[in-house]
């Protein structure tokens, strides 16, 4: 079996970020599609489980715990379960990036209201 979820252009104004709960398909991990424009990211926030990301285009600023790192196109990055941590969209164009959660749906604790 096998499931295809097409995407959609999203409203005028509405979020270009796609979520994806897994545990809707039968899939044992979720993820959201980020687009964001520069100086856009999520506030500080936690999981229970590791996040992985992966970088499509653009540059952003992560912190996770009490550390900062740049990533770049093709580059991954991967944050430890119940530990906080953020994204910031740091380069000129469009941010893509693939948030990737070790779990059946999503579940996060917000610590700090996002940028942008």
């Amino acid at each position: 079996m096998y499931e295809v979820i097409r995407r959609t252009e999203p409203k005028p104004g509405a979020s270009r970020t796609v979520l994806f709960q897994g545990n809707e398909h039968g899939s044992q991990v979720s993820f959201f599609l980020v687009d964001n424009d520069p100086g856009q990211g999520p506030g500080l926030h936690v999981h229970p489980y590791t996040e992985t990301w992966v970088v499509r285009s653009g540059e952003a600023e992560f912190t996770v715990g009490r550390e900062k790192t740049r990533a770049t196109a093709g580059d991954i990055v991967v944050g430890a379960a119940n530990i906080p941590h953020k994204f910031v969209n740091v380069g000129t164009g469009r941010l893509e990036i693939v948030c990737i959660h070790a779990n059946d749906h999503v579940v996060q604790e917000f610590l700090e209201e996002a940028n942008g």
